[in-house]
């Protein structure tokens, strides 16, 4: 079945697709460039030598994409766009979008066309789709733990790949927090440590701003109930862009594994839905509901893509024997 959608584009690209999450927009990042790098860095400057020993140009196959473990599908739309890329003629088939679940052993998508080029796209594609499903897969179990609150990740993301990783934290069912240092003011302590105090750091936002006639998020990190009740009082005194409050490691870790979130619940009656929150610090799959049960409205967790387990998925011509050998390694 083919879940073919609109033609989008994004950074350079343009391609019709799977697409069911739109990636992030943002205003300089090329993913077409990424796309080119990754195939350049595997091409070289002599290209596929393997391919161009063993298999004729003109020889046409279908090659079949199989899950190797349960999980979220994700990359699906961006592995569209690095056959399109490779080879503008392939045909690519999916029984799965981005998002839907998949289980060990299903065969969810097929490409049909030159073995060459399909041969030559296969570890970018899959490089992209392992990584992506990795994350958007502990992306959805930790949203649906810390629900009511919604999940964010962090900048905590692979140097160039900071666009596909939060992407990937959309088709989770998570949210993003700010793309970069450019679409949000976010007052983390080594500004207020330099800036001489919470106070005096959120006075020098509120005045940038206003002379810049700029207007975006405002974010200020809190460590102590004593931060947090000196920007409540600066903001009942003052005009202020603040619109949320992070509160950094309010979550306490107990000797048997458990935590005390006693701490950030008393930030969180403080504020009394005055500003946004963010609980930060001590955020694990384990910790994320206790934390998402005290009335913060979002949780950001570093560890969804710092940390990523790729999910185990292949490209495979000849799928039965392909199977065969999963079975016989237990990996399908």
């Amino acid at each position: 079945m083919n879940m073919s959608a609109t033609a989008f584009s994004n950074g350079g690209v343009k391609t019709v697709g799977s697409l069911v999450v739109k990636p992030p927009e943002h205003p300089t990042y090329d993913l077409k460039g990424v796309i080119q790098l990754a195939l350049s860095e595997d091409a070289g400057d002599r290209g596929d030598v393997t391919c161009q020993a063993t298999i004729p140009v003109e020889m046409e196959v279908e090659a079949h994409f199989l899950a190797k473990e349960d999980g979220i599908a994700a990359g699906i739309a961006l592995a569209e766009m690095v056959f399109h890329e490779v080879d503008p003629s392939l045909k690519v088939e999916w029984s799965k979008k981005d998002g839907d679940s998949i289980q060990k052993g299903l065969q969810f998508g097929k490409v049909n066309g030159k073995a060459h080029s399909i041969v030559i796209a296969e570890r970018v594609v899959l490089n992209f789709m392992q990584r992506m499903s990795g994350i958007a897969t502990l992306t959805k179990a930790m949203a649906d733990a810390a629900n009511p609150a919604y999940i964010l990740e962090t900048r905590k993301t692979a140097p160039g790949l900071r666009l596909v990783d939060k992407w990937a934290v959309l088709i989770g069912g998570g949210r993003n927090h700010r793309l970069g240092l450019f679409d949000m003011v976010l007052i983390k302590d080594n500004h207020i440590s330099t800036a001489g105090g919470v106070t005096k750091a959120l006075k020098a936002v509120d005045l940038y701003l206003e002379s810049s006639n700029l207007q975006m998020g405002v974010e200020i990190e809190t460590r102590t109930l004593e931060e947090v009740n000196e920007v409540l009082d600066y903001a009942s005194r003052s005009k202020t862009s603040l619109t949320r409050i992070m509160l950094d490691n309010m979550v306490v870790p107990l000797p048997d594994g458990d935590v005390d979130v006693s701490m950030l619940k008393e930030a969180v009656d403080l504020i009394g839905g005055r500003f946004e929150t963010e609980a930060s610090g001590n955020v694990t799959l384990e910790t994320v509901h206790k934390i998402g049960q005290t009335g913060v409205t979002y949780i950001s967790s570093g560890a969804l893509t710092h940390s990523v387990k790729a999910l185990d998925i292949s490209l495979k011509i000849d799928t039965e024997l392909a199977l065969e050998v999963s079975r016989r390694t237990k990996r399908a």
